[in-house]
């Protein structure tokens, strides 16, 4: 028999101390993954929203590139803007070429597209609600 002033060794006092620390484990998970959930979430906005930057700014280079080639129509370059947002899943874009006829004598063409955030996020957007993706580029014919 253990007395009150007689130190708890063994299996008895590692049982004890673990049984003890179960309760401060629950309480730091309990402050520690909200803080990681967000940090994730997040970032996996932030890299959705990068992601749709650098496809956009591809998307209207390609677009004005298939335009301004002898042969190049408005149509094509639409086609081609969509083909490159429908890789990385982007929808919902508007897609303006200028001129909508393109002509000979065309001297350049301008290419414009804006993709919602909100319509092309994977998780509710918190930080970027409300905003858009738009790019413009114009570029001179060839051939001119």
């Amino acid at each position: 028999m253990r007395t009150a002033t007689q130190p708890i060794d063994g299996k008895a006092g590692r049982r004890l101390g673990r049984h003890l620390r179960s309760g401060a484990t629950m309480v730091e998970f309990a402050f520690v993954v909200p803080i990681v959930f967000i940090l994730f979430f997040a970032s996996v906005e932030f890299s959705r929203v990068a992601m749709i930057r650098h496809t956009v700014d591809n998307a209207v280079y390609e677009a004005a590139r298939s335009a301004i080639i002898p042969g190049g129509t408005a149509g094509g370059a639409q086609t081609e803007a969509r083909r490159l947002l429908a890789i990385v899943g982007v929808g919902r874009s508007s897609i303006d070429v200028i001129p909508s006829r393109i002509l000979r004598s065309t001297p350049e063409v301008t290419v414009r597209i804006s993709v919602p955030i909100d319509a092309n996020s994977y998780v509710p957007s918190q930080y970027f609600g409300g905003r858009s993706v738009t790019r413009e580029l114009t570029l001179r014919r060839e051939g001119m």
